[in-house]
């Protein structure tokens, strides 16, 4: 796969992209692998029940990791991408994205706690949803976009590292039994919230940044520049973790662990494509840029290589779904091993609308359609969801995830085939 890939560059701007693409391969073996380690004996040691509410209290406290975000992932990585050798145009940008996400950050708390104050189920365990909330702290540090558009994801990698094995050994350390559940939330925010603070400092010393209160005008204009990612977002929040914290809602803490399980798994071989959608997104937008043309016969060979990646990883999520779920965390979430099933699906879906939606539409500034269809589908997965877990439970919001990831897919194929963008057109013919 990376020698296709390198046809694809000049010398010099593959050995930058690769060396992107091996960053952010570290950042989701941070993410996502390193958590698998400790996820066995989390499970192990809570059981179903606490583990599960954990992870509910994770769910919930998302919604404030996206808002507080606003879209800045994408928006602001596309504009540092454009203009990264222009030193005051960085500062400018930082100074702005900074402070309308610390404001953000401030909101999200005080909605928190209206939540755990006025609604019973979440007052009942009201220090596990403010101990997490540290996560959002972290979250709202932690330069990710400056990095990405800068294009210098190792230190993404590297910090992100650091946040992962110290939360990793201080679960083995300190949590041992089930009443030691609170201390996984505190470690978990612990983490969060020193790999922010070690980010913002590498980022004001390496890209030499000037501090200072942004215009009200910047502001606006970011605020403007984000907002139908932003949308984007929360729409895609509403068939993820909604996912989870409708089935917290309507049912019970053990049956979301069961589902927690299975969509970790998932998240975690989705995470390997990662890498090479982040890597490219900020050389496509350049490229789009310039020359569309071009741009589109480069999108066509990038789907043919994840797609097939794709297909890889879901004929192996579905073939050894049991192996993985007894091996990992034994008899005691044998519910798992079909929800996984049902799941295996969206490597290879997801591979697809990624191309399709942040690497194609976003990048020909097709915002607002993107949003739409994006919208539609957290609609689509809401509705199916209250409708299918009232008749199946968790499998039937595992179907409903991936109903709706398909549907998006579907979606944004035809938007662009309609706009004469034909990704897979001859690609298609080459795979088969």
């Amino acid at each position: 796969m990376i020698s296709r890939i390198k046809g694809l560059f000049k010398k010099k701007e593959y050995k930058r992209i690769l060396e992107n693409m091996v960053s952010l391969t570290g950042l989701q073996f941070a993410s996502y692998i390193l958590p698998l380690i400790t996820l066995p004996y989390l499970t192990m040691v809570l059981g179903p029940d606490k583990f599960g509410l954990t992870q509910y209290a994770i769910s919930l406290i998302t919604y404030f990791e996206y808002l507080t975000d606003y879209g800045f992932n994408l928006s602001a990585t596309r504009e540092l991408a454009l203009y990264r050798t222009d030193k005051d145009k960085v500062s400018e940008i930082f100074n702005s994205v900074m402070f309308i996400k610390v404001c953000l950050c401030i909101l999200s708390f005080l909605i928190l706690y209206a939540i755990i104050t006025f609604i019973p189920k979440f007052s009942a365990d009201a220090e596990v949803y403010l101990l997490t909330f540290g996560m959002v702290i972290g979250y709202m540090l932690f330069p990710t976009w400056l990095f990405q558009g800068m294009e210098y994801m190792r230190y993404t990698s590297i910090l992100n590292i650091i946040g992962k094995v110290i939360f990793t050994v201080l679960i083995f350390v300190f949590v041992h039994n089930t009443s030691d559940y609170l201390l996984v939330p505190v470690i978990n925010s612990l983490g969060f919230i020193i790999v922010g603070v070690l980010g913002i400092y590498v980022a004001l010393t390496k890209f030499d940044i000037n501090i200072k209160l942004p215009s009200m005008s910047n502001i606006k204009y970011h605020l403007k520049e984000g907002w139908h990612v932003f949308l984007s977002t929360i729409s895609i929040n509403m068939y993820t973790t909604t996912n989870t914290f409708l089935l917290g809602l309507l049912t019970n803490n053990t049956l979301v662990g069961y589902y927690s399980i299975a969509e970790k798994m998932v998240l975690a071989v989705n995470g390997l494509l990662n890498p090479i959608s982040q890597a490219l997104y900020p050389f496509i937008s350049r490229e789009v840029a310039t020359d569309k043309k071009t741009s589109i016969k480069f999108i066509r060979k990038i789907t043919k290589i994840m797609a097939i990646v794709g297909i890889v990883l879901s004929v192996g999520l579905f073939a050894f779904a049991d192996l993985i779920i007894s091996i990992l965390f034994g008899e005691a979430y044998h519910n798992s091993i079909i929800l996984l099933r049902i799941l295996s699906i969206l490597p290879f879906v997801v591979s697809l609308s990624t191309i399709f939606g942040i690497e194609t539409m976003l990048t020909f500034n097709y915002k607002k359609a993107f949003t739409t269809i994006v919208m539609l589908g957290g609609i689509l997965d809401i509705i199916l969801g209250i409708i299918l877990i009232t008749l199946m439970k968790e499998i039937g919001i595992a179907i409903s995830f991936a109903i709706t990831e398909t549907f998006i897919t579907i979606a944004m194929f035809i938007f662009l085939q309609k706009k004469g963008i034909k990704i897979i057109d001859k690609s298609l013919k080459d795979i088969i």
